[in-house]
């Protein structure tokens, strides 16, 4: 009797695999579809950061006051409002004598800042002008000028027989040493009034007349130079915070400066700023 040929029992044999292989292979497939575990985790594109903008958060107020007591005359007083989402800056002169009800007592700006420091002087603006000032920069005659030399000096009008300038007056040049000599000049006809007038606009100007892409694009080279010579609560996360708002103000704006000076009464040697002119100055320029 003939023997049965093995392959006949193996062929069978490996199709029943092959088929089992399939439906148990198809219906793994059909669940890992089903539990959508076939789709690949995909990289997400990192969130990106966002652009830098300007907003009216990037607004602030400075008090600044230049302290020279070599000049024998009294501080400069200088209220700086930038609005950066404006591209504009407001220099409003406050004259030394000006004087104000502050805790129930009537003060001059200079005693309350010669007790005080510069923070003395900051609650008498706040409290007189009835707003925040953010920070104080107090500067020296050094870095005064410094400030100065960065921006460029400035064209500026000047009264005819002020030691140091044209004896017939009128318009010229005013290198920083100038500049300072005339906002400390303590002999104007409008005494402390005309004083606090030139210093603001002494300051507008210089602004309006710099390069300000030149200043933007030194602007942390030029700030590190001068926050390291003035007296200042200015901190670094505030330049880090609006240092692309000012900056882009700077490079962009045009004549972006502009001056006030304080309309009130002289009375003997004290002048008293009127209460509806001030309230138009918080209208106008604080009123974020």
């Amino acid at each position: 009797m003939a023997k049965k040929k093995s392959g006949g029992i193996a062929i069978p044999f490996l199709v029943t695999i092959f088929l089992g292989l399939l439906i148990i292979g198809g219906g793994a497939f059909w669940i890992y579809n089903y539990l959508g575990l076939n789709k690949s985790a995909t990289l997400t594109e990192p969130t990106p950061r966002a652009a830098a903008t300007v907003s009216v958060e990037d607004n602030h107020t400075i008090l600044l006051i230049l302290d020279e007591p070599e000049q024998k005359c009294s501080s400069t007083f200088v209220l700086m409002r930038s609005k950066p989402i404006e591209k504009r800056v407001i220099f409003i002169g406050i004259p030394t004598n000006t004087i104000s009800i502050i805790d129930g007592q009537q003060e001059h700006i200079q005693n309350s800042y010669d007790r005080g420091g510069a923070q003395g002087a900051v609650n008498f603006v706040n409290q007189t002008f009835g707003i925040t000032v953010d920070r104080y920069i107090r500067f020296d005659s050094a870095s005064f000028r410094k400030v100065c030399d960065v921006l460029g000096g400035a064209t500026y009008f000047v009264e005819p027989d002020i030691a140091g300038f044209k004896k017939e007056g009128g318009e010229e040049y005013l290198n920083s040493r100038q500049i300072e000599t005339l906002i400390t000049y303590p002999m104007f006809n409008g005494r402390e009034v005309q004083r606090a007038y030139t210093a603001s606009s002494l300051l507008a100007a210089m602004l309006n007349q710099t390069d300000g892409k030149r200043v933007a694009d030194n602007f942390r080279t030029s700030f590190d130079s001068i926050i390291n010579m003035v007296t200042t609560d200015i901190t670094a996360v505030d330049y880090k915070n609006r240092q692309y708002a000012i900056r882009n103000m700077l490079e962009y704006g045009t004549s972006i400066a502009n001056f006030i000076i304080l309309d009130g009464e002289s009375s003997n040697d004290d002048f008293i700023p009127s209460e509806s002119f001030l309230e138009s100055i918080r209208t106008a320029y604080f009123g974020d």
